[in-house]
Order: structure tokens, then sequence, then C-alpha cells
């Protein structure tokens, strides 16, 4: 039996002990697996997280204000409104002024704001071409009439002549050759008459084509009223088809003139809200930039025809107390009014207004619901952000009737 002599262990011996790493197995699927696990339990509450989330978050709503009308309040009229439409103020006569001819424009008299009056020149064109050209058609006139002058003259000799002759044809002085003569000398110098006549018509018609043509450089104005848009400044070239390389000015327009005397609203109103409409009818104004002060109004037209994409009918009412705050292109509310009632509020206006007259509550239409058999609507109450409370209130018949209808 054979023994191995122990010997003792070195610190040098266990400096060079090594694991060795790479011989160990790796467990790479473990990271893998737990990223698995994690998007299961994820997956698994997400719909209760969600539903907490959503059940613990405040919804969002829209808030609609009403408006407050009562006898004092609006003109002394105590109409309830029956439908009310926005739109825009407009002149109920306006046009836009373009040329007749084309060229540069060498003058214009206007701005915006310029009170014009009928058949005022309000811009010119240049046109030394055409007063050349009227300078040679007068002077064509009057060499025509000069010639006139020398044939009238040389055929009443050539009459003198002729009645001679026939005079001493008579006696048998004279040949009937000499005879023949005369009677042909008579004939071409009347023609010539003719003809000189003839060139004087020819050139005074054509003096008036070139007067015409020069009256078409002025632009007048075609009714008494106020330029509210300028559109050529001096020194463009216009023409009947626009303006040279702006296309933006269609049809020679260069100002747009509108009588201020007479201003209406356009508005529009659903097919299903025309039926409340009649001819006539009163109606309240109101400048989206004045809104304290209310115009009195009338439905002068609903247009023939309807608007089969957008289901409305276009209707215009006319302002009859106008002022100057109210101007072309302003938005405008509408309220229309029964007839009969409103009349009623207007002979009730001289009289002191009632205390006791219950305030009309207009809200907008979109708010009103119906539930459980019943019109509701939900009343937003409190005066900060920490007590806003909403309450179910159910609307009464009569309420119903006078619901503010936006469109």
């Amino acid at each position: 039996m054979t023994t191995s002599e122990e010997r003792p262990v070195s610190v040098s011996d266990l400096s060079r002990l090594r694991i060795d790493r790479d011989s160990a197995p790796r467990r790479r699927w473990l990271p893998w697996v737990f990223l698995l696990v994690i998007l299961a339990l994820a997956a698994w509450f997400y719909p209760s997280a969600r539903e907490y989330y959503n059940r613990s978050r405040a919804p969002e709503v829209e808030v609609a204000r009403v408006t407050q009308i009562t006898a004092a309040g609006n003109g002394g009229s105590t109409a309830v409104p029956i439908l009310v439409a926005t739109g825009y103020v407009v002149a109920r006569r306006s046009s836009d002024v373009g040329v007749k001819a084309g060229g540069r424009l060498e003058m214009l008299a206007f701005e915006e704001g310029t009170r014009v009056r009928r058949g005022q020149v309000i811009a010119r064109i240049e046109h030394a071409d055409l007063d050349a050209q009227l300078a040679a058609s007068s002077a064509a006139v009057a060499e025509a009439e000069t010639q006139l002058a020398q044939a009238t003259a040389a055929h009443e000799d050539d009459v003198r002549q002729l009645e001679r002759q026939r005079a001493l044809s008579k006696d048998g002085i004279t040949t009937a050759a000499a005879l023949t003569t005369a009677e042909a000398t008579e004939a071409v110098s009347a023609a010539r008459v003719k003809t000189a006549n003839a060139a004087i018509v020819s050139a005074r018609a054509r003096v008036r084509v070139i007067e015409e043509s020069l009256e078409n450089t002025n632009v007048r104005a075609p009714f008494d009223g106020v330029v509210i848009k300028k559109r050529a400044e001096i020194g463009e070239t216009v023409s009947p088809f626009g303006v040279a390389g702006q296309a933006s000015r269609e049809g020679g327009a260069i100002a747009t003139i509108a009588d201020l005397g007479e201003l209406e609203v356009q508005t529009e109103v659903s097919e299903n809200g025309v039926a409340k409409l009649s001819a006539a009818m009163p109606a309240e104004v109101k400048l989206q930039a004045y809104q304290d002060q209310i115009y009195k109004g009338r439905l002068r037209q609903i247009f023939p025809s309807a608007d089969r994409a957008k289901a409305i009918v276009e209707v215009r009412v006319t302002i009859l107390n106008a002022d100057d705050h109210v101007k072309p292109e302003m938005t405008a509310s509408v309220t229309f009014q029964e007839k009969r009632v409103a009349e009623k509020g207007a002979r009730a206006a001289a009289d002191p207004v009632p205390q006791n007259v219950a305030p009309v509550v207009l809200i907008p239409k979109r708010t009103v619901t119906e539930q459980g058999g019943q019109t509701i609507v939900w009343v937003v109450t409190g005066g900060n952000l920490t007590d806003y409370q909403a309450k179910l209130t159910a609307l009464g018949i009569g309420f119903v009737l006078a619901l503010f209808v936006r469109h």
C-alpha cells in the first residue's frame, strides 16, 4: 500500500484557484418568463382598472347659458319669441360697380365710406386715343359739311341752267342736245348733294360712337349710396372681365356701393321652423357687437326655394330703426314674434311696466330631453368651482312652448 506525502497549501496556490463560468449552465429564459407574467397580470387587471377610473373621473359636460327676458328688458314688449335665428346684416340694394371698357385707371374719386350720388363720376379710364379719334371724326364732319355746301351750290347752278334751256327750247332757240346735256348735268349734281349728305350723317355717327366710347371710360354711381369696399387703385389696368393679374376682381368691379338707408338681416331658418313665420311678422334684431341695443324688425321676404343640401330656407328681415351702429356684414340675431302678441306688447309699452309680469326664460333647444314621458333639463347651480351641482328639473307645458330655438 502506497501513501502520498501530504504537503501544506500555500497562499500562492490559493490565488491560482478560478471558477469556470463558461462551463456553468445559463438560464436565459427567466427574463422572458418574468415579462410574460407581467403582461398577463396587466391584461387581467386592465378592465377593472379602467372601469374604476371612469367611475372616479368627473364627466365633461357642455353647459348652455339661459337668457331671461322681462317686460322692462325687452324694450317694453311682453311678446314671447317663437323662433330665433342668426345671420348677417346686408344692404337691400347693393351693387358691384365695374367698367364698361378696358384700360388704365387715371382717376378714382372715392374711398371706403364716401357718399356718392346717382350718376356721379367716381372713376375714369385713360382715353387719350379716343380724344384723338374724336378730333379726327369732328374734322371729318366739317369736311363733309363743306363738300355738301359745294355740291349744293353746284346743283343750284345746274338747276338754273336746266330751266334756261327748257325756256329756250320752248321758243325753238336751243337744240334738243343742249337740253339733254343740261338735264344730265342737273341729275349728276343732285346725286352729289345726296352723297355729301350721306357723308355728313356717317361722320356725325362716327362722332357719336367715339363720344359713347369716351363716356364708357367714366364709371358712374348707379344710385345714391356709400362706398363700402374699394377694389382698385389708380394705375391698375381693368377690363369688363376683371383686373389684369388679379382673379379676385371678377367682372371688372372697382367698388361696392350700398344703400345704407335700408338695411336688413339675411338669415336662414330650418324647414321645420318656416311654418312658424308669416308675412310682415314683427321681429327684434340684436347685433353681436351691441348686445344691449334692440332694433325693431319686420319679416320682408321668405325665399321661394329651399336649400336641399342644408334643409334651410333663406329669410330677409328689414331693420326699421337702423342707426350708425348697424353696418353691413355684422353678425346679428333675429327673434321672431307672434304678430298679434307683439302688437299688444307694443301698445302696452306706453303704460307703466307691471311689476308682477313673469319673466320669459329662454333656453337652447338642444338642452331639453324626454325621460319617463316628461320634458326635463339639467339645471346647474353653484357659485364657484367647489359647489357646482346639477339638478334634474321637469318643465311645465307653458314653459315648453316658450323654448328658445337656436339654429
